[in-house]
């Protein structure tokens, strides 16, 4: 059986966000979707996986409340949900910068469709960056991009004020995985008096979805955040799998080292371990093959 993921955020003043959360959670149970959606006096942020009928009706619901008329979605597909249940959590922000002034409700870049992408940062004179985390831009990124190397969001404002410069980049284009992020981050850059920015419509993914392979500018996978773990070009699922220890994709080159145990620890995390992290995650790994003997 195939079902449907469903991807979906917006930038929006919801100030009875708190409110919406049980009952949310109930419509999306008797629907029997998984997954995961953020609420926030920002806005909504969220993740989902169901049946074709089960998904349309959570959008539909979601769609009745005027402020989320022209929520826009990104499909793509899975063999199973890639999701163990359904989670509605409030949060401070739907994406963590902790810069509370800066509202990309109010003010963003300059949308960038994925038919106009790869014609911006061909531009010589556009500084591409890559927004996304640095075990995520491991595994993919787009042709000559650069990589801040942070380990979340939060640390991009201090590369901004470390690495950029109004005076000196005067374009720059911006992209993540389903454009979140950017919608933050060119709002920051805004704010420090950066002119000319763009970010890719829709993210990576929209681009992976829409544009030819053969025409494409992006080397690697899309790492995503479920049991997917990374996509390709038409969103097909990708070959890494994660590390059950520490959370970051592996390869099949990683699983040949060493330093890798099946849902215990990875090249990335073995040397940081403790001996009881490990036997926790030994613990845990025993349980779920004995739980898969079971069903």
């Amino acid at each position: 059986m195939t079902y449907t993921v469903a991807t979906f955020y917006k930038f929006f003043s919801f100030a009875d966000y708190a409110e919406k959360q049980g009952l949310l959670l109930e419509y999306c149970q008797n629907c029997h979707i998984k997954g995961t959606i953020l609420l926030s006096l920002e806005g909504i942020n969220g993740t989902i996986a169901g049946t074709d009928g089960g998904i349309e009706a959570v959008i539909n619901y979601l769609r009745q409340d005027k402020r989320l008329a022209d929520l826009e979605i990104k499909y793509s597909t899975a063999s199973d949900i890639p999701f163990e249940r359904i989670k509605i959590r409030l949060k401070r922000e739907i994406v963590t910068l902790g810069i509370p002034e800066v509202k990309p409700s109010e003010e963003v870049g300059t949308y960038v469709t994925s038919e106009q992408w790869n014609d911006l940062i061909k531009d010589e004179e556009t500084m591409v960056i890559d927004t996304r985390n640095s075990y995520e831009v491991d595994i993919g990124t787009f042709e000559g991009a650069i990589n801040p190397t942070t380990h979340s969001f939060r640390e991009f404002p201090d590369y901004v004020q470390q690495n950029l410069d109004p005076k000196k980049h005067k374009k720059i284009a911006m992209f993540c995985t389903g454009g979140i992020r950017c919608e933050k981050a060119t709002s920051f850059l805004l704010k420090q008096g950066f002119s000319e920015v763009y970010h890719l419509k829709g993210g990576i993914l929209k681009y992976l979805e829409e544009v030819p392979e053969k025409e494409s500018l992006w080397q690697g996978e899309c790492f995503v955040f479920d049991e997917r773990v990374a996509v390709k070009h038409q969103l097909e699922i990708g070959s890494y799998e994660m590390c059950l220890g520490c959370g970051h994709p592996i390869s099949e080159t990683d699983k040949t080292s060493h330093k890798y145990e099946e849902g215990v620890s990875c090249p990335h995390c073995y040397d940081s371990l403790t001996p009881e992290k490990i036997a926790r995650q030994r613990e845990k790994q025993r349980q779920l093959l004995q739980k898969k003997k079971i069903q």
